[in-house]
């Protein structure tokens, strides 16, 4: 009787125990929303402005972000953040890869494969192992493939649900688009027209801007000339290339739809439609997705487009900001004489200082309407993504990453992004949790923090132990443990970039930054180590010193008062990018190719440690 008595006690007590472990287990795994826009500036957001000048209005003037504010002001702050590469696809593969372009060997637009030796799962395989359930909504940005049994690279889908935009806008859920056509106005084309510009009315007409559509098609003649007009557009030209109705990047102009019908506009509601529609299935356009599963924790991915060109914010915001006056940033043509010539290749392509004043204002107004406009979806995904989890009693954590990259605004005299210069590579990340432990409620962390940081810190939250033999490939840390200050701080961040400049690498800390050239060309595996025995203005050099000249126009590579301070972060940036285990592959053109090329001669170089 007693010996029965005690295995009714000892199965009490596990029944308790597993309940206990259960639950623990459910707090380890916080559904998960991770929110990232495109080319956005961290002067766009009033509360980083404020943690960063004490002002919450840009320099250039009036910007607006309540939504993202009331993050910051719910969770810990990452004001010191910077990405590994100033150009979307290379930037977005270090946070899904959680690793440095160095380390992946993906350094620019290239495609990619998973299969050669040294490739790992990516963060949402990651996710799914641990038992999530995973899904991305929007622009994901990361060309990554997988080769098949017949030796072809075929495309590979890292999350288990993908509503990309791809065929939203074949179905019209946009304001504007670029695809490839196969037939126009109900017939078959011989052969299919590549890069389709369009817009899309309110009523579902698509307006086609082509040049072969101007030219051999009298239906559509004269269209690119009407959206301009229509649409009040600003397309980027130069002295040498003028402005048309066809070609360059707009810079400003009036969506097609009104608020909430845009690209971006229907990413958010269908996240709501998402969440709504619990374990049952919803439509999305002409597609018919799965909604989300209670059972599971959730992993969610929303890729926002803006504020990437085309800068087109719906009326109702273009039209109040259009009333703001803004200050342009000012270029002295000097700055070109010392300006490294690769970043010299990147301003003069992209250059901005001839516009008319009017253009400049209309270009700057509409950047930040577009901004604002798109701080309004954040709140209306964080809202929708707190009810579903408080709703069905799930812990959550938020994550708003500022930009994949910033962008200029007449900075350094130009638009685009694409260099090393603070305006392109500084992007604060901002995380709210139920747990406000862990990720405090107003905390800033003024550490330094980097993009590669993204991909262990959602895996540690969903359970991951990150000393595991597994994991021991992944470059940053879990950014939990950097708010708790048990992580190594970092007395400098690191990125390299090929896409437009050129192979370019670039340190920086707090003081100074430096970057230079890397490679002496594109050609994977050849002369790994160039830079090596390569002259110091070979090397392309910059130096600046941020207490001084913040706005990086004053170029020190060659002044012998800053010379032994160059040659520090010279040394260091050269072992670490070239010399700690560097990765470069022969993708091929086809992305089919796995030959892995490596460069060791400093292995441990990156340490976190540069005293100057």
């Amino acid at each position: 009787m007693k010996s029965m008595k005690l295995v009714r006690l000892i199965l009490a007590v596990l029944t308790i125990l597993l309940a206990s472990k259960s639950t623990i287990a459910q707090k380890q795994q916080p559904n998960i929303l991770w929110m990232l826009t495109d080319d956005e500036r961290y002067d766009a957001v009033r509360s980083f402005n404020k943690i960063l000048t004490g002002q919450e209005m840009s320099e250039l003037g009036y910007v607006e972000s309540p939504n993202v504010d009331n993050l910051v002001s719910q969770g810990t702050t990452y004001i010191n953040t910077y990405c590994q590469a100033t150009g979307c696809a290379p930037s977005r593969s270090a946070m899904h890869l959680g690793r440095y372009p160095f380390r992946s060997g993906v350094y620019e637009f290239e495609y990619y494969n998973n299969n050669a030796e040294h490739c790992k799962p990516t963060l949402p395989e990651q996710m799914a192992d641990l038992g999530y359930q995973t899904i991305i909504i929007g622009k994901q940005g990361v060309r990554i493939k997988t080769i098949n049994n017949q030796g072809k690279s075929v495309p590979f889908e890292m999350y288990q649900t993908n509503i990309s935009f791809k065929q939203l806008r074949r179905d019209g859920l946009t304001d504007w688009g670029k695809d490839w056509f196969y037939e126009m106005d109900g017939e078959k084309l011989e052969k299919p027209m590549k890069q389709v510009k369009f817009f899309v009315t309110p009523e579902g007409e698509f307006e086609y801007v082509h040049k072969e559509l101007e030219v051999n098609n009298s239906k559509h003649k004269g269209t690119a000339k009407k959206t301009m007009k229509k649409y009040d557009l600003l397309r980027h030209y130069t002295p040498q290339k003028p402005n048309n109705n066809i070609d360059g990047i707009i810079l400003s102009g009036v969506s097609s739809q009104p608020a909430g019908k845009t690209r971006d506009g229907h990413y958010a509601s269908i996240f709501e439609d998402y969440l709504k529609n619990e374990n049952k299935k919803f439509a999305a356009g002409s597609r018919v997705f799965e909604g989300v599963d209670t059972s599971k924790p959730l992993f969610c991915n929303i890729g926002f487009d803006y504020p990437h060109t085309p800068v087109l914010p719906p009326a109702s915001y273009r039209e109040r900001f259009a009333k703001k006056k803004y200050k342009v940033p000012e270029f002295n043509k000097k700055e070109l004489e010392n300006m490294p010539s690769q970043l010299k290749k990147i301003a003069i392509k992209s250059m901005s200082d001839h516009f008319t004043d009017e253009e400049k204002q209309k270009m700057i107004q509409d950047y930040y309407a577009f901004c604002a406009y798109g701080d309004e979806l954040v709140g209306q995904a964080a809202k929708a993504f707190i009810e579903y989890s408080e709703k069905n009693n799930q812990d959550w954590i938020i994550m708003f990453v500022c930009g994949d990259h910033g962008w200029k605004l007449n900075d350094h005299g130009a638009i685009s992004k694409f260099s090393s210069w603070e305006i392109d590579s500084h992007n604060p990340i901002v995380v709210v949790s139920s747990d406000k432990k862990t990720f405090p409620a107003g905390k800033v962390v003024q550490d330094y923090t980097e993009f590669i940081d993204i991909a262990p810190t959602f895996m540690a939250a969903g359970g991951a132990n990150l000393k595991d033999k597994q994991y021991e490939y992944l470059d940053g840390m879990d950014m939990a443990q950097i708010a708790s200050g048990k992580a190594q701080k970092r007395d400098y961040i690191i990125g390299e970039s090929h896409a437009v400049t050129g192979p370019r690498a670039y340190i920086r800390t707090k003081e100074y930054v430096f970057s230079m050239q890397t490679r002496p060309h594109k050609k994977r595996g050849e002369n790994m180590e160039w830079a090596l025995n390569a002259s110091y203005k070979e090397l392309d050099p910059a130096l600046y010193d941020m207490t001084k000249d913040p706005k990086e126009t004053k170029n020190l590579a060659f002044d012998k008062n800053y010379e032994e301070i160059a040659m520090k972060m010279k040394k260091k940036l050269m072992d670490i990018v070239l010399g700690d285990d560097r990765v470069e592959v022969g993708w091929g053109k086809k992305a089919d190719g796995t030959t892995v090329y490596r460069s060791n001669f400093a292995p441990g170089a990156h340490d976190y440690k540069l005293k100057l």
